[in-house]
């Protein structure tokens, strides 16, 4: 017996008025979801738990039965793990993003922020602007009397490693969540560090807004990566083998570090793909031909798609309800396909992380369709992959147990 992970991250959402007051599950067309759909077990789960944030580090924590109640310690850690950086007592890790201010003759603190990740900036060009940034003489100076060092990621997700700093009482937002907003109510704040957090980011955008590289950019008719932005803090963090708790090895096929780290956590391969991106372009046909190599030397293999989730906090519908499509026609049916064609029994589990909202632009905690498929099974049923349908099957109050239910006969026997 094979099994297999979908992550389409964040294509869950609510009811869309542009698309006719459907969601953008129910709008675009999935026929190979549709078909595992209707001979599957399709239903409801919540990933997120109260009281945690809300996004893909602790959603995909819970898919892959880490609980974050009592693992978790911020998302930069685990980011940091996919880059083998070595998190020291009393280190610090914070995502570092290359963000887009609006370009406005205006206080720093009055500006907007358009794009949290600088127009989804190429990962050479943003390692090149971070590099820049940290060598400048007054931002290397301020950087390192805070303690401050930086590890380029290759995309606009860049990771910060403070040493001997205090991170309690400090309170950092996440950018994607407030896309078009004024930056000041949501500049780090609560503590002296947090200080410390938002002089840099206001001394990176003194640099950055005139530097050549986002001249560049701009005359290309791309947003600039004039601003960084700390957010996602933590500390070092362990989490359980997998294979000690499943009995069962395997890899993660993904574009974004989170997954990677996590893998790297757990003792699952972490598996890059060339021209892997995270965003709509991605390679999705590398994606299947990594993961079912993952297949052919370990049981279990996980596919994680960022393009839905990156689509949304662009504010771009279409492009949201393409990724969708592009998931089901280039990742679902021909992993589906390949499986049938190789006469091995697989199980799959297909689901969104957690949602993200079209109407905000930012993640939300309520429950997600989940679907599990077995190859031996065909339940026959009328479902098709939505929200709706899946809040009308099983409902798993905590993702958790998702990994478990994927190994089990769940929904074989019904």
């Amino acid at each position: 017996m094979k099994y297999i992970l979908i992550i389409g991250d964040g294509m869950a959402d609510n009811p869309v008025p542009e698309l006719g007051g459907v969601t953008p599950l129910e709008y675009a067309v999935t026929p190979a979801l549709d078909a595992l759909a209707a001979a599957g077990t399709l239903g409801s789960v919540k990933n997120c738990p109260d009281g945690l944030p809300a996004g893909s580090d602790t959603a995909i924590l819970s898919i892959f039965g880490c609980d974050p109640r009592e693992c978790y310690t911020g998302r930069a850690p685990l980011e940091a793990a996919a880059s083998d950086v070595i998190l020291n007592p009393g280190d610090i890790a914070y995502r570092c993003n290359m963000v887009a201010y609006e370009d406005a003759d205006i206080d720093w603190e009055e500006k907007k922020i358009l794009s949290h990740s600088a127009g989804s900036i190429e990962g050479e060009e943003s390692d090149a602007i971070i590099s820049a940034l940290f060598a400048d003489a007054r931002f290397k100076t301020a950087a390192e009397k805070a303690g401050f060092r930086v590890y380029p990621a290759s995309s606009f997700r860049h990771i910060a490693v403070q040493s001997g700093a205090d991170a309690e009482n400090m309170k950092l937002s996440p950018p994607h969540d407030h896309l078009g907003e004024k930056i000041g109510p949501i500049l780090p704040a609560g503590s002296p560090n947090a200080d410390a957090l938002k002089t840099l980011m206001k001394l990176a955008h003194e640099i950055l807004d005139g530097h050549a590289l986002n001249n560049a950019r701009r005359a290309a008719g791309k947003l600039p990566a004039n601003g960084i932005w700390f957010w996602a803090e933590g500390t070092a963090v362990k989490l359980p083998s997998f294979y000690e708790s499943f009995g069962k090895t395997g890899g993660v096929v993904s574009a974004v570090p989170l997954c990677h780290g996590i893998a790297a956590l757990v003792g699952l391969e972490k598996i890059t793909v060339p021209g892997a991106t995270g965003e709509l372009d991605t390679n999705y046909e590398g994606k299947v031909a990594a993961a079912l190599d993952v297949l052919d030397k370990h049981p279990f293999a996980a596919v994680h798609i960022e393009a839905p989730d990156e689509c949304t906090h662009n504010g771009d519908t279409p492009g949201k309800l393409e990724a969708i499509e592009r998931l089901d026609f280039r990742v679902v049916a021909p992993l589906a396909a390949a499986m049938r064609d190789r006469g091995e029994p697989f199980r799959i589990l297909i689901l969104s992380d957690h949602k993200t909202l079209t109407a905000t632009r930012g993640h939300d905690a309520t429950p997600v369709p989940f679907l599990i498929y077995d190859s031996r099974v065909d339940r026959k049923t009328s479902n098709t992959y939505r929200e709706a349908d899946g809040e009308k099957g099983p409902y798993v109050d905590d993702g958790v147990k998702l990994m478990s239910l994927l190994f089990s006969d769940f929904g074989a026997n019904e």
